[in-house]
């Protein structure tokens, strides 16, 4: 193998061994952050667990202070579990969700309500019409004007008790 083959081999290596950089750092909530950048300044130097470049051995080893990290990561979930283990702000969000819900069901129920409302008047005002006796004339499907008789003004009838009976029910 030539000279220069083997030096660009042992570069192009070298180079990708960077790819392969992580990082490894406890966050302000103690939980592992793994990336391919360094933390950022605000990462204090013994929260970071792992750099490029070290032995996977020297990350493995505990920090001293990561302890306290855990420690204090411990007591936050101590003190969530005393209280119930519920967390507040989800709590809130909860309410929020169903107090929406039941907003939405509520104007969903008034909608009906008024619908019912409307429909129950149209079919008293239409009942009242065809029990006056008057003469009543409709369109046909052809758009031909026709004058109701006996056998279809008592079908219409039925028609509208059963429309009245299902709109007017609750009122």
């Amino acid at each position: 193998m030539k000279p220069y083959k083997v030096i660009l081999l042992a570069v192009g290596s070298a180079l990708s061994m960077g790819a392969a950089a992580q990082w490894q750092w406890l966050d302000r909530d103690g939980r592992q952050v793994y990336s391919d950048r360094p933390p950022t300044s605000d990462i204090p130097e013994k929260n970071i667990l792992k750099r490029p470049g070290r032995p996977a051995a020297a990350a493995t080893a505990p920090l001293p202070d990561a302890s306290a990290a855990g420690a204090a990561l411990s007591a936050k979930v101590a003190a969530s579990a005393a209280r119930g283990g519920k967390d507040p702000d989800l709590q809130d969000k909860k309410k929020q969700a169903e107090a929406a819900e039941a907003a939405k069901k509520k104007a969903e129920d008034d909608r009906v309500a008024k619908a019912n409302r409307e429909t129950c008047a149209r079919a008293r005002q239409n009942k009242t019409t065809l029990d006056s006796g008057m003469r009543i004339a409709r369109l046909n499907a052809k758009g031909e004007r026709e004058v109701l008789d006996d056998p279809a003004r008592a079908a219409e009838l039925q028609r509208i008790q059963g429309i009245i009976d299902s709109a007017c029910r609750a009122q």
